[in-house]
C-alpha cells in the first residue's frame, strides 16, 4: 500500500519541473514513507511541460503523470490529482517551489501526533509585490467574515491530508472548487504549520489579476451567502435614503419655493439604478453557478495517465468510478 502521494498540478512549468522533482524526491526519501508516489497533473500545458514529465516518469516508476484534455484551471487540476492519488497521506503542493517540499517531514510529524490535516500558513511572502500581499490579506479576512465555515487566514492549497479527508473531497462534485475551503468544511483536526513562502523558482505566476479575481469570486460564492445579505442591506439603505430625499423634496416645495432640478432627478435615478444593477449582478452570479452545477458535467477530462503498466488500468477504473 502506498504510504504517501504527492499531487502536483502543473501548467507551463517547464523551467521548474526538474528542480522540483529533485527536491520533492529528496523530501519523500528523507520522510521515509515507502512506497511513495509523485502524481504530476499536466493541466493543458503548451510549453513542453508534458514532454519533460514523461521523461521523468520513464526514468522513475514512482512518478505518475496525469494528462488532462485541456487547461481546466488550478483547482480542477488539483482535484484530478487527488482523485488518482492512492496514498494513505496526500501532499498537495505547487510546482513553482514557493512552498518548500522540505517541510514534508514536519508535516508528517504533526500528522503522527494526531492531526488529520496539516496546512501551511504563510507568515511571510517573499518575492511578492505589496499589492499582492495586501490584496491576499484583505481577501482572506473578508472571506472569514462572510463565511460560516472557518477558513484559516493566509493559507494556500499547500497541505498534507490523511486518506479519509481526501476521500471526502473526492465525493464533492461541485465544479467551482475552492479546495482550501472544502478541506476546512470537512472538519476533523486541522493544524497549521507556519512557514515563510519563497519566491517563485522560475517562470511567471499563473495567477494574474484577472484569474485572482475569478478565484476570489469562486471562493465567496462557494462558501459565503453574505453577499446576498449585503444586497438586502443595500436595498434597505436605499429605501431610507429615498425616504429622506422625499422628505427634503416636500420641505423644499412647501417652504423653500424650490423647483426640482434635472441634477437632483438624475442623482436619484442613478442611485437606485445602481443598487438594482448591483443586486441583479450578485444574484446572477449565484444563479449562474446553480445553472452550471445542474448540468452535472464531469469536473475534468483525463486524456491519459502515464505510469507503470501494472497500475494504469486500475487507476483509470478508479477515476471512472469516481466520476460516476
Amino acid at each position: 500500500m502506498t504510504q504517501l502521494s504527492v499531487v502536483v498540478p502543473c501548467y507551463n512549468e517547464r523551467e521548474c519541473i526538474q528542480e522540483f522533482y529533485r527536491r520533492v524526491s529528496a523530501a519523500c526519501q528523507a520522510a521515509r514513507l515507502v512506497p511513495y508516489e509523485i502524481v504530476f497533473v499536466n493541466d493543458g500545458s503548451t510549453d513542453g511541460t508534458l514532454d519533460i514529465l514523461r521523461k521523468i516518469q520513464a526514468s522513475d516508476d514512482k512518478v505518475r503523470v496525469v494528462d488532462l484534455s485541456r487547461n481546466h484551471g488550478h483547482q480542477l487540476a488539483s482535484s484530478a490529482g487527488l482523485t488518482v492519488a492512492r496514498g494513505e497521506m496526500v501532499l498537495l503542493i505547487d510546482a513553482d517551489l514557493q512552498d518548500p517540499p522540505e517541510l514534508l517531514g514536519k508535516m508528517v510529524e504533526l500528522l503522527e501526533q494526531g492531526a488529520d490535516v496539516v496546512y501551511g500558513q504563510r507568515i511571510r511572502r517573499h518575492g511578492e509585490t505589496f499589492f499582492k500581499r495586501f490584496s491576499a490579506a484583505l481577501f482572506y479576512r473578508l472571506l472569514s467574515r462572510s463565511s460560516k465555515v472557518v477558513i484559516p487566514l493566509d493559507t494556500g492549497d499547500f497541505r498534507l491530508m490523511r486518506r479519509h479527508v481526501v476521500d471526502i473531497l473526492n465525493q464533492m462534485s461541485e465544479s467551482h472548487r475552492f479546495i482550501r475551503g472544502l478541506v476546512a468544511w470537512t472538519g476533523f483536526n486541522q493544524v497549521a504549520l507556519p512557514y515563510e513562502r519563497d519566491p517563485r523558482y522560475a517562470g511567471e505566476t499563473k495567477y494574474p489579476l484577472l484569474k485572482m479575481l475569478n478565484f476570489s469570486l469562486d471562493a465567496f460564492t462557494a462558501f459565503a451567502t453574505a453577499p446576498l445579505r449585503y444586497v438586502f442591506l443595500a436595498a434597505l439603505l436605499a429605501i431610507l435614503v429615498a425616504v429622506g430625499m422625499l422628505a427634503w423634496t416636500a420641505y423644499s416645495y412647501f417652504f423653500l419655493d424650490a423647483v426640482a432640478g434635472w441634477s437632483s432627478l438624475m442623482a436619484v435615478f442613478l442611485f437606485f439604478t445602481s443598487v438594482q444593477l448591483l443586486s441583479l449582478a450578485v444574484i446572477g452570479e449565484y444563479v449562474g453557478r446553480i445553472f452550471i452545477e445542474a448540468k452535472k458535467r464531469p469536473m475534468f477530462v483525463i486524456r491519459n495517465i502515464y505510469e507503470a503498466p501494472t497500475a494504469r488500468s486500475r487507476l483509470l477504473a478508479t477515476v471512472a468510478e469516481t466520476q460516476g
